[in-house]
């Protein structure tokens, strides 16, 4: 085990770059915030703290840092996580990991190209605790295999935490799908596999960006059986997270989500188990609550023991963000009139 901590850069210093450094204070075993970069900043400088900053993230890797944690816009987010690999550093990357599938297939190069470097991608939600307690449940076995999922996620409007870049093709890729929808893809893949046959409609009716406002998708794996159903949406009035799983004997149900903006309402899972012999369905229901959210301090956390001890990523490697993106790409071009809109292609 190493006692050094790896001095780590952030790139792009708004609200989720500042939630990650929080998850490095208090003297993290393994992490130390030594610079960040923000276009908001003027020049370069330091903050009350002492902390130096500067605006521009290419600055921000000629600092002596060992890491970077890119918590950039889309169109340069890729940029920043191939700058940082091919200067010898360990790369978090917030998700997406960039606007097209190309973007992660350079950033698979890089990385392969300059091996022994940590490599991961924020896909969050597989932190949360509801999230885990599903997992678990679904790979005891003791409920069969996966039927079908059905989920739905969406919020009023394509919130811009930074400015409006998220609702611009150019800057984001892609809307609602590509920004808040991918989790659920990410976790619909964690619970069943991938998924051979997409069916979709994408549309941007409502809000009128060159992004999506709502995307619906089927999913299929011919070779289970198993289907799936998501809603993405930016018209969804009162925010709402809810994944339903089917197992051969028992049913879960995950329902809202605990967040910044706590607007997802209380975080829970339900497990309905299937009772034989039964003519009104299943029996034997358990709730469970969960009232705090470790899984931004919970990644950070595995992402510096990668580094410190040369432990696995077990979420949110280049493979993972590869498949989901790939998987973000399929929904888009499934829609015929969606993919010749926008000139879309999958690899």
């Amino acid at each position: 085990m190493s006692s050094k901590r790896a001095r780590v850069g952030v790139a792009g210093y708004g609200v989720v770059g500042r939630r990650r450094h929080e998850c490095m204070r208090n003297n993290h075993p393994h992490l130390e915030v030594v610079a960040v970069s923000d276009i908001r900043f003027e020049g370069s400088g330091s903050l009350e703290t002492g902390l130096p900053y500067c605006s521009d993230f290419r600055e921000l890797l000629e600092h002596e840092v060992d890491a970077i944690m890119v918590c950039l816009p889309n169109d340069v987010a890729p940029e920043a996580t191939i700058m940082g690999l091919e200067r010898g550093m360990h790369v978090f990357c917030e998700k997406p990991p960039g606007r097209s599938v190309e973007d992660i297939v350079a950033v698979r190069h890089a990385e392969a190209a300059n091996a022994g470097l940590v490599l991961k991608y924020g896909f969050n939600h597989r932190y949360h605790e509801s999230v885990k307690q599903a997992k678990a449940i679904i790979d005891s076995g003791r409920h069969g295999r996966v039927l079908n999922l059905r989920g739905v996620y969406g919020k009023s409007r394509m919130i811009p935490f930074s400015g409006g870049w998220r609702s611009q093709r150019a800057v984001a890729g892609g809307g609602i799908l590509l920004d808040q929808g991918i989790h659920m893809l990410d976790m619909i893949r964690y619970f069943a596999g991938e998924f051979d046959e997409v069916r979709s409609f994408v549309s941007n009716d409502f809000w009128g960006h060159d992004v999506e406002d709502n995307a619906w998708a089927l999913l299929r794996n011919r070779g289970s059986g198993c289907v799936a159903m998501v809603h993405s949406t930016a018209t969804q009035w009162r925010h709402k997270f809810r994944l339903e799983i089917t197992l051969e004997s028992a049913f879960i149900e995950l329902s809202g989500i605990l967040s910044g903006s706590k607007s997802y309402g209380e975080e829970k899972l339900t497990l309905v188990e299937r009772q034989d012999g039964s003519m009104i369905g299943s029996f034997h229901e358990e709730t469970t609550l969960f009232l705090q959210d470790n899984s931004w301090q919970e990644e950070v956390d595995e992402w510096g023991a990668a580094i410190a001890d040369g432990d696995p990523i077990q979420s949110g490697g280049s493979e993972d963000a590869l498949a989901v993106m790939d998987l973000v790409y399929r929904i888009y071009c499934a829609d015929a009139l969606w993919k010749e809109r926008f000139d879309l292609r999958i690899r």
